[in-house]
């Protein structure tokens, strides 16, 4: 397969995965590498300031979340805040109950750490989800157990983009609770993924009723390696990393005060530009998705047409795969993703995708554009201007070819066609379909 030559154009629409970072946040850390490099354990002076910054960045966390700043753990990753909750929480509460639930469409980072919580004996269970990548707050209510600990569910999907009803599903919790004699501090409790929700949406944690939150640093312009959890006052963790007892003795080791000073810059500006940047990333986003169902056949938008993340554009585009769709908008200068950035290597078919009742060619054709502050609209003309002709290119030597059922082609108020009935009856693969 003959790429095109690599064009100078440089479009990047994989804000999902990671983020530029901010110039004001490197000028934030930059003191931090070198300047005031003291430990913040330490009691002398270079110690105590390294402390106060640490604790100065804490405060501004919680401002955003609206939370205590005791009730904030910095870590290394999304991922690591993601276990911690999830292993963290189960571990502590087993003598009390043995079981978890969480949405089949949460990103790895939880649902791997349910499945080591399955081999030490935990029941795990996947709560479903509609076409549309949503989950029912009832089928969380009918879900639970007298030993469940912990429900995971994410606030915002970071493939599809499918905006969940956490504060619903935190209310049907809370119901379960009163029923049966249950107090604030006693299991369950709820964690929400908020990754790829910081700075798009709201995050104060009581309105959302979350007893527990994740952030990443590298979905917020921030640095990589850092992140937070909110762990709301009452909910007790067993730690997974053990030594001198930093960040409340659930995260032992010297903390990354550079990092941590730049997450908490980064969060604080995504906070203040929250709502022009979501308004003005909707407008693109809907450019794109009527742009793509306009000028390519055979397409279908995956996730909520209208309840979804003002930057996120997922769609399955048949009869090709779509990490030969990345390869050649690689080489004119647009990059994205296929499912999750990080299974990018793996070609198994998006678990996300699945979940939302795609067959598996639906799956391996999809792609996901992910708009960040530097889009503009002359990046959409011009992924509108490349991509006909990718897929043209690309359905031409392509062994596959898939009837595609009539859509629904109901407006929603972005004017994003509802494709979600727009199925492949029996869903199997098109490698299965040759033998």
């Amino acid at each position: 397969m003959m790429l095109p030559e690599a064009s100078p154009r440089n479009v990047y629409l994989d804000h999902a995965a990671t983020t530029p970072m901010d110039a004001r946040v490197l000028d934030a850390m930059r003191p931090y590498f070198i300047e005031e490099y003291g430990n913040p354990s330490s009691l002398y002076a270079a110690g105590r300031r390294a402390k106060e910054a640490m604790d100065d960045a804490r405060r501004r966390v919680a401002a955003v979340l609206q939370c205590s700043p005791e009730e904030l753990v910095f870590t290394g990753s999304g991922t690591e805040s993601d276990n911690m909750a999830l292993l963290g929480v189960a571990r502590h509460y087993r003598p009390r109950g043995n079981h978890v639930l969480v949405s089949a469409i949460e990103h790895h980072a939880v649902l791997h750490a349910a499945e080591q919580l399955r081999k030490e004996g935990c029941a795990v269970d996947l709560l479903p989800v509609d076409s549309y990548g949503v989950l029912d707050p009832l089928q969380v209510r009918s879900a639970l157990r007298p030993e469940t600990s912990i429900v995971s569910v994410m606030l915002a999907n970071n493939e599809i983009g499918t905006i969940e009803p956490i504060s619903a599903i935190a209310r049907v919790i809370r119901e379960w609770k009163q029923e049966h004699d249950r107090k604030p501090n006693d299991p369950p409790f709820l964690h929400t993924d908020a990754c790829q929700a910081a700075g798009v949406l709201p995050l104060h944690v009581s309105k959302l009723g979350v007893d527990l939150l994740t952030m990443n640093g590298a979905k917020i312009y921030g640095p990589k390696g850092t992140g937070s959890l909110y762990v709301r006052r009452g909910v007790r963790l067993e730690p997974l990393v053990f030594g001198g007892g930093q960040e409340h003795r659930l995260r032992s080791g010297t903390e990354n005060v550079a990092g941590i000073v730049g997450f908490a810059t980064a969060l604080e500006i995504a906070e203040s530009l929250r709502v022009t940047e979501s308004a003005r990333l909707q407008v693109l986003r809907d450019a794109l998705i009527t742009g793509i169902m306009e000028r390519i056949p055979k397409v279908v938008l995956n996730g909520h047409p209208t309840e979804r993340l003002p930057n996120n554009v997922n769609v399955s585009v048949l009869d090709i795969e779509g990490e030969a769709m990345l390869l050649y908008l690689d080489a004119h200068g647009i990059a994205a993703a296929t499912g999750s950035a990080c299974d990018s290597q793996s070609l198994d078919p998006s678990h996300v995708i699945l979940a939302i009742g795609r067959p598996y060619e639906y799956a391996h054709a999809s792609i996901r554009f992910t708009l960040g502050r530097s889009t503009t609209a002359t990046d959409i003309a011009y992924v509108l201007e490349v991509l006909p002709g990718i897929v043209e290119q690309l359905r031409k030597i392509s062994p596959v070819r898939l009837a595609l059922h009539e859509e629904r082609r109901v407006v929603g108020s972005g004017g994003t066609p509802d494709t979600s009935r727009a199925f492949v009856g029996q869903g199997r693969p098109h490698w299965e379909g040759r033998k």
